[in-house]
């Protein structure tokens, strides 16, 4: 069992298609059957259940996927602890951020650190915002730019890059409320798409109960940019960070209306685990800005 076993066993519980993996190594899928195959050999046990149609992690592969991760990362620091020249670092970072932290948020950050450090490469990782934080707990990524939650684990260090306000967002015109002011909108009757979980929801949730109201949830979507999309086509209303709806990378016919009580904002910022910041390559991502 080596190194390169473990990574490329990593990929694939997290891709779960050998075709994909295949490419992301830069290794044919039958080398990288046999290395798994030697893998399970040498575990004793099937790590992956595979037909034609789909690959999936067994209980023993779930379990094997912590050690391989704890495994990874103490490889990592050992390379970053005996580096000959500390001048120069090098390394990889990998990053994860939803679709709109990525073309909103990430260009100022990485325009600094890349000047700082050019020999360090970040492999990003973009996907549903409400999975960054259990991304990094679980120790699938080093870093995440995320919504600080109200309960932070003692096991994660954030820093906070931004503010951004929760907002209502409806179609602009041609839905059955349009002629209604929004201060007088029927929220029991409205039509609603919401986040599906975490942060957002709850924030949702806890909204519509203070008012005494039992919202009308018509859909329940995983990814702020998939609420706005569903909103512009006339759905329903939603709620999302007002950030999405200032950065969002398409035209859209909705607005923003204001509530009483406002929802409460978010804190965005990027979260590593607590024990990696005297990591040098992660130490020197988290110093390398501070917010504006």
């Amino acid at each position: 069992m080596d190194n390169y076993s473990l990574k490329l066993f990593l990929t694939l519980a997290e891709n779960l298609h050998f075709g994909r993996t295949s490419q992301l190594c830069n290794i044919s899928r039958s080398a990288l059957s046999r290395q798994i195959q030697r893998l399970e050999d040498e575990v004793g046990q099937k790590l992956f259940e595979r037909d034609n149609r789909m690959v999936s992690l067994t209980p023993a592969g779930a379990r094997f996927t912590e050690y391989a991760s704890k495994v990874n990362d103490m490889w990592k620091e050992l390379k970053e602890d005996i580096l000959e020249d500390r001048s120069v670092l090098k390394g990889e970072l990998s990053l994860y951020c939803s679709v709109t932290a990525c073309y909103s948020i990430l260009p100022g950050i990485l325009t600094i650190f890349r000047k700082k450090y050019p020999e360090i490469h970040i492999k990003l990782k973009t996907g549903d915002a409400s999975e960054a934080m259990s991304n990094v707990q679980e120790g699938k990524i080093d870093i995440a730019v995320a919504a600080k939650s109200e309960r932070l684990a003692s096991s994660i260090a954030f820093k906070e890059i931004t503010k951004t306000p929760l907002v209502f967002i409806i179609p602009a015109g041609g839905w059955a409320y349009s002629e209604i002011s929004p201060e007088n909108l029927p929220w029991d009757e409205i039509p609603m798409i919401l986040p599906e979980r975490e942060l957002a929801r709850r924030r949702v949730d806890l909204w519509f109960r203070n008012q005494g109201i039992r919202p009308n949830v018509y859909a329940q979507v995983s990814g702020n940019e998939a609420i706005l999309a569903m909103v512009n086509l006339g759905f329903g209303a939603g709620v999302i960070p007002e950030l999405v709806y200032e950065k969002r990378p398409f035209e859209v016919d909705v607005r923003p209306i204001k509530v009483t009580p406002p929802l409460e904002p978010y804190s965005v910022g990027i979260c590593v685990q607590q024990r990696r910041l005297s990591s040098p390559l992660i130490k020197a991502f988290w110093e390398s800005f501070s917010r504006p």
